[in-house]
């Protein structure tokens, strides 16, 4: 008996070592893992459940001339919920009352809500959705109901923000703003997007259950950093003049695209661009930025810069005369033809620019350059017709004006080039010499950018850039200049004369498409344009209007399709005073505008804010920040708000829809 007693105790004795062996051997690999290893296995701990999520900056804010805002950054706000964090105390007293705030701002009713965040805590969840997409000032309101008030920890509130891009003027101009994300980086945006982008922030998480990450705390590590803003050269009103003179014209004729720019003659500052292409349903929007990208045969455009070449170089004068005999004219086995039936018989140079005869500038250049095209070529080249403009928004198209020797040089190349075909120049390419007789000789880049700003603070001015001081003697450009305010007066122009304001231009109407003639014929297509400036005797504004494909039944001569365009915009800048005041080159007052921003941003933070006095503002900014506020706006005219409907100071209904009145 004693002895299996003593069996059973040595026994229990080794068994006791080997546990306390086996304990000592895991209290050791604990000890190794905590000292020796301890920082790889934190490591890869913090790896796997905390990361740095990043806190983008926003971009800077895009301008107007006038300080109105074209693009900004906007930011939005996820909320959940930490349902199981709340005290319990806390939780049963208050969940009633936000769910009845949840139910008034998200809808759904209150016993919803109650539900939802219960079974949450039930379920331990700690990062319930609650909404998405919130302006700041419902992000302020939320924050402030029950529960949530109590913050992070004690409230299990969680907000996480966003940035959003937000264009006031809607598509207009969308491509020449441009912007900068997944679809590329065109347009300003595009451009200047080192200026625009901030620096970004970063946020400390912690993975928590359903490989969901929440917030360590309320405060970011590391705050973004904003970008700057760009000021542009846009002038609001001229841009809204310009877009829907443009829009109309094309629903009038059907036509497949086209697009305007204005341009300030003596800066270089594009004051309005529109690109406008129709979509499969017939409808227009700012699908290209034709005037930059697309170049084209330009026609009769083209014969300004023909006869600038003939009168440099002393082969005519605007007196020589040149038989276009009955407007039918053959030259190396192929016809050349007038648009006037019968012809126009011996005419001048002048009148032969002023009609726009093709037969008369294939004569001249022919027989003043055939024996040396290269001089002709040269001069045009010195004039830097071949030379992008090499501007800072992307995707500018190639000019070509082709050499002998090149594969696209013919017999019929030289006579051809004379009036318009047989070369390539974008829109932009072409006003920017139309701006430089304009601007008596001096050719200026195009410019979309007045300066770079943080606020009130300057950081960057672009003064205006000259490409060539003098492109051509100031004889020349005086000669041209009378006859071109003549093609408006007696010219192919005519149209659009107006005794009240004067205009100088030339008219274009060239055949697209043309390759298969036995096509064409049967669907004849024609790109139709206006280029000038006014006032023809002080230029202040050079335009071009360029038209793709009208309807032919309608109309398809630049003079009908594209000339009215130019003519509306002039007379309306005429009449709103931009002709007779002088131009405003200053840069606005962004200091102001931030302090009106500032005290109408702390009003509109209370928990009842009263109506805003909007008079004075940009209607784009008067809709942002009244619909911000949960107003509805109707607009009555166009420019800025002359007045309200809802005075200033009463009390703020939300859904109520106040009327601006626009001049």
């Amino acid at each position: 008996m004693a002895a299996t007693k003593k069996n059973i105790l040595n026994k229990l004795y080794v068994v006791l070592v080997f546990i306390t062996l086996f304990l000592l051997a895991i209290i050791l690999r604990l000890s190794d893992i905590q000292i020796a290893e301890g920082e790889k296995y934190r490591s890869l701990s913090e790896h796997l459940t905390l990361r740095n999520d990043t806190i983008f900056a926003n971009r800077g804010n895009v301008f107007s001339a006038d300080g109105s805002l074209l693009a900004t950054s906007m930011s939005q706000y996820e909320i959940r919920m930490d349902a199981f964090t709340v005290d319990s105390k806390v939780f049963e007293k208050e969940i009633r009352n936000l769910a009845k705030e949840l139910s008034k701002m998200l809808g759904k009713s209150d016993s919803h809500w109650e539900q939802k965040i219960r079974k949450a805590r039930n379920n331990k969840n700690r990062y319930l959705f609650i909404t998405r997409k919130l302006g700041y000032n419902d992000y302020i309101k939320i924050k402030s109901f029950p529960i949530f008030n109590l913050g992070m920890y004690k409230g299990g509130f969680i907000a996480e923000q966003s940035t959003v891009r937000a264009h006031p003027l809607g598509r207009v101009a969308e491509r020449t703003i441009g912007y900068d994300d997944y679809r590329g980086a065109p347009g300003i945006e595009g451009a200047y997007r080192n200026y625009l982008n901030g620096k970004h922030g970063w946020r400390l998480k912690q993975k928590i259950a359903q490989g969901q990450w929440k917030p360590i705390n309320d405060n970011n590590e590391r705050e973004p950093v904003d970008g700057k803003d760009i000021v542009t050269t846009i002038d609001v009103n001229i841009q809204d003049i310009a877009h829907h003179s443009l829009l109309r014209q094309l629903e009038f004729y059907n036509a497949e695209h086209g697009c305007v720019v204005v341009m300030e003659t003596k800066t270089g500052e594009i004051k309005a661009i529109s690109n406008l292409g129709r979509s499969s349903e017939g409808k227009y929007y700012e699908k290209r930025n034709y005037a930059v990208y697309e170049s084209h045969e330009p026609g009769s455009a083209f014969k300004v810069m023909s006869l600038v070449t003939a009168l440099e170089s002393g082969v005519i004068d605007t007196s020589t005369v040149v038989d276009t005999g009955e407007g039918k004219y053959r030259m190396y086995g192929r016809d050349i033809n007038d648009s006037h039936r019968g012809g126009y018989g011996k005419i001048s140079a002048a009148r032969a620019l002023e009609v726009s005869s093709n037969i008369a500038f294939a004569r001249l250049i022919e027989e003043g350059f055939g024996k040396e095209p290269e001089k002709f070529i040269n001069i045009l080249k010195g004039m830097h017709l071949n030379d992008k403009l090499n501007l800072a928004i992307k995707g500018e198209g190639k000019p070509v004006i082709p050499s002998p020797g090149d594969e696209i040089w013919s017999k019929n190349a030289l006579p051809s080039i004379a009036y318009g075909y047989n070369l390539k120049l974008t829109p932009l390419q072409t006003l920017t010499f139309y701006n430089a007789i304009a601007n008596n000789g001096e050719m200026l880049k195009p410019k979309f950018v007045k300066e770079i700003r943080t606020w009130d603070k300057h950081v960057e001015h672009f003064e205006k850039e000259v490409i060539d001081s003098e492109i051509c003697s100031k004889e020349t450009i005086k000669k041209v200049q009378e006859i071109l305010k003549n093609v408006v007066i007696r010219g192919t122009g005519q149209k659009l004369y107006d005794e009240n304001f004067s205009m100088a231009g030339k008219t274009g109407t060239a055949r697209t498409e043309y390759g298969n003639y036995a096509e064409w014929i049967k669907e004849k297509k024609y790109i139709s344009s206006f280029t000038g400036y006014f006032p023809a005797e002080d230029p202040m504004y050079s335009c071009i209007v360029v038209i793709h494909k009208p309807d032919t039944k309608t109309g398809f001569y630049g003079a009908d399709v594209s000339g009215p365009v130019f003519k509306d915009i002039a007379q309306k800048i005429y009449t709103s005073n931009h002709i007779i005041n002088t131009i405003d080159n200053s840069t606005p007052n962004f200091a102001s505008i931030k302090n009106n921003f500032d005290s109408y941003y702390t009003e509109s933070n209370k928990e009842f804010i009263s109506i805003p006095n909007v008079k004075g503002m940009a209607a784009m900014d008067a809709i942002s920040l009244l619909e911000n506020i949960g107003l509805k706006v109707n607009l009555n005219g166009e420019g800025k708000v002359q007045d309200q409907s809802i005075n200033a100071g009463e009390i703020l209904i939300k859904g109520t829809t106040i009327v601006l009145n626009l001049i």
